[in-house]
């Protein structure tokens, strides 16, 4: 085994094997935060941010470098990544298996690293539950951000598996009815409403491509339930390449920035919007391709909006994360009760998505999708 030398408080660490030196991960501040990764490494990624990283070879290396750390230095590696390979059925089938046996374990962030080729993945990700995300070298610096999200959120579903009651839980909740009635109704209505609207959006994609050079569709990725990133699809209202303006339209957001705060941009009378866009965004008509990611099975008719991963990532601390427990939506209560309006504060906002976090219900996204109509024309160019 490559990871580990005779002496069990020595691991070979990747900033040990740039130089040949063999580094004790139980000295230093740099052993606080300790990330596994496991497979082939490319020693130029990890220097990117301050974790301490101990590689294995392999899944049966990974267990013992689980079991050296939780034993000898009484310590859990903060995520756990693993490197994309051939062999990756057995391997994968291995993590199973081994996380079925430590449930413990299943707080721990788990991520696929991939030279390219995210999109691929996505059934993958999809069959195996313990895997959170997938990362490529080229986002390597966000690292430190999923790992605080994926944290957050592994945790607070974690409580829930060490309470203890007398009573058996029921298989089948007033909540799991919901959820049903709420996923078959999200299908029906977003696979009639695009038939519905076929015509329509190929009229809009004609006047977009007429009015400016670019794609037809705008589609970026956005962090919705569950802190699960996903790509979100509208239609383009804005000059090619308008996000590389944020920085230099940041006097002009509407939201007030605190500085080590939670992160909104909204500008009124957004410069960067096209006249067909500022139509297409006051009638709600660009939003019309979400009933793809509804069809998908991303977000749901109702719920909180998807956030930017910039917006997603100052929103990990216990005091907002909980507006990730309920689903991405098209609508839902911030829509209905304040959409257009200037004066609303992030807090207020935050707020809001938390109170539909609580109160969701079949009953109560049929209340929200009745009062939608109304607030579908906005007061406000934003």
């Amino acid at each position: 085994m490559d990871t580990f030398m005779p002496n069990l408080l020595k691991i070979d660490s990747i900033r040990g094997l740039s130089t040949g030196r063999i580094t004790s991960i139980g000295a230093g501040p740099e052993a606080e935060s300790i990330v596994l990764f496991v497979g082939h490494p490319h020693k130029v990624i990890f220097f990117e941010n301050d974790h301490r990283y101990v590689v294995a070879k392999n899944v049966e290396d990974a267990r013992n470098v689980i079991d050296q750390l939780q034993h000898v230095l009484k310590r859990m590696p903060v995520a756990i990544i693993y490197r994309f390979e051939s062999n990756f059925e057995e391997a994968l089938l291995a993590w199973e298996a081994f996380f079925s046996e430590n449930q413990y374990l299943c707080s721990i962030p788990f991520f696929i690293y991939v030279d390219k080729g995210f999109e691929g993945l996505r059934q993958l990700v999809a069959k195996y539950s313990f895997i959170d995300d997938v990362i490529m070298a080229e986002a390597w610096n966000m690292l430190n951000s999923k790992i605080a999200i994926v944290s957050k959120f592994k945790r607070m579903r974690a409580f829930p598996v060490y309470k203890t009651s007398a009573v058996p839980m029921r298989k089948y909740t007033r909540r799991f009815y919901s959820n049903f009635l709420k996923r078959g109704l999200d299908i029906l209505l977003a696979l009639a409403g695009l038939i519905l609207a076929s015509p329509l959006m190929l009229v809009i994609a004609a006047l977009i491509r007429l009015e400016s050079k670019g794609p037809i569709f705008y589609a970026a990725k956005r962090a919705g339930s569950n802190y699960r990133v996903f790509k979100f699809y509208k239609f383009r209202t804005m000059i090619p390449d308008a996000d590389k303006q944020v920085e230099q339209l940041q006097h002009l957001n509407q939201y007030d920035e605190k500085k080590g705060g939670p992160v909104f941009f909204k500008v009124s009378n957004d410069p960067r919007v096209t006249k067909l866009g500022s139509f297409l965004r006051n009638s709600s008509l660009d939003e019309i391709p979400q009933l793809l990611n509804v069809l998908k099975g991303d977000m749901s008719l109702v719920g909180n909006r998807p956030l930017p991963l910039y917006e997603a990532t100052t929103l990990t601390t216990d005091e907002y994360a909980e507006r990730f427990l309920a689903p991405a939506g098209i609508t839902g209560l911030w829509q209905v009760s304040k959409r257009g309006k200037k004066d609303m504060s992030v807090e207020e906002r935050i707020d809001l998505d938390i109170t539909y976090a609580n109160k969701r219900s079949f009953r109560y996204d049929m209340w929200l999708i009745v009062n939608t109509p109304k607030a579908l024309v906005q007061k406000d160019n934003v």
